[in-house]
């Protein structure tokens, strides 16, 4: 089952007895128990029909026990066991897979945490009976969609460059996006648009035009000034991401320009089609446009999402990574 299936089952009240609620993105999964309790819950007074346990620390028995006990005054209990994988031997995996077997109706119980062991009974029985909940860290395209309808459910519209912007700068971790989105909300005012305007000023730690200035650095292949900026933006707590992804969105935007301007278009016309406003950004666009051409740009994403790659996963220093970048972006064009 996905998240938006238990989700669903929340919003229908047609919620079934047991839920394995698993992932990395732990945003979704705390979503998905939390919109589970609320709709077993519902009004009913929360004291009389909620119990909580932590796997390795409770008794097996008492939780069953809960799970078999009554709601009181309510049409439901609900039941939370976190931390699951902490239960490794088979005995209390055993005996939830036998209660899942035959579950008490009247009682909900959500098991949250990293991950079940996929030989155990209970994990093939909830791929059987559907009740496997499966939250994975989001790709960057589903990321961008799920900005534009949280953002929306909040009552703020938002177009798909600021999501990519939003994405560029704070993702993967739904958490940390979550509460950017926040932010932007409260900085925007009800019902106001979520602007790039707004992204530039709450979430990013740099300017935007410091981005600019070293899109224009290496534009003009001075990789000792290129340096020197980064020098001074590089924040060694986030190892450069926001300001990687940030100067990643500024590319993007540039070779929508170039290649509208390539294909005939005005520099209005093409300001237009990359979402760039007002006149005066426009200008700078067509001065780089001298200097820094649509293929350039593309070749300059390549590089930019190598060096994503490797601030994620090298245990290489974040500055050299970084200054290597610059090096390639910096190559006098053949």
């Amino acid at each position: 089952m996905t998240p938006e299936g238990a989700l669903d089952n929340a919003r229908t009240g047609s919620l079934k007895p047991v839920y394995i609620v698993t992932g990395d993105e732990r945003f979704i999964v705390d979503e998905v128990r939390d919109t589970l309790r609320n709709a077993a819950i519902g009004a009913a007074i929360a004291a009389f029909n909620e119990d909580k346990f932590t796997a390795g620390e409770s008794d097996i028995k008492r939780v069953l026990s809960a799970c078999r006990t009554l709601p009181m005054m309510a049409a439901r209990r609900f039941v939370h066991v976190r931390t699951i994988e902490r239960w490794d031997g088979a005995e209390a995996l055993d005996e939830l897979a036998a209660y899942a077997e035959a579950p008490n109706e009247s009682t909900c119980l959500v098991i949250t945490g990293e991950k079940v062991d996929g030989r155990r009974k209970l994990a093939t029985l909830g791929k059987k009976l559907d009740y496997n909940v499966v939250c994975n860290t989001l790709d960057d395209r589903a990321i961008v969609k799920w900005i534009v309808a949280r953002s929306q459910k909040l009552g703020h519209a938002i177009d798909q460059e600021a999501a990519q912007l939003i994405c560029q700068l704070v993702g993967p971790t739904l958490g940390f996006v979550n509460d950017a989105i926040d932010r932007l909300t409260l900085y925007v005012g009800p019902g106001q648009p979520i602007t790039e305007e707004a992204i530039a000023l709450c979430i990013v730690r740099l300017r935007t035009a410091d981005v600019w200035a070293l899109v224009d650095a290496a534009g003009q292949r001075n990789l000792s000034l290129a340096l020197s900026l980064l020098a001074d933006v590089y924040d060694p707590r986030d190892r450069g991401l926001p300001m990687l992804g940030a100067l990643a969105w500024s590319v993007r935007q540039f070779l929508k320009f170039a290649l509208a301007l390539e294909s005939g278009q005005s520099a209005d016309a093409a300001g237009r089609t990359a979402n760039i406003f007002p006149a005066g950004k426009v200008r700078d666009f067509t001065l780089r446009a001298k200097t820094l051409r649509a293929r350039d740009a593309e070749q300059w994403l390549v590089v930019l999402a190598e060096t994503d790659a490797a601030l994620k996963s090298s245990r290489r220093p974040a500055d050299s990574i970084l200054e290597e970048a610059l090096v390639r972006l910096c190559r006098q064009r053949a």
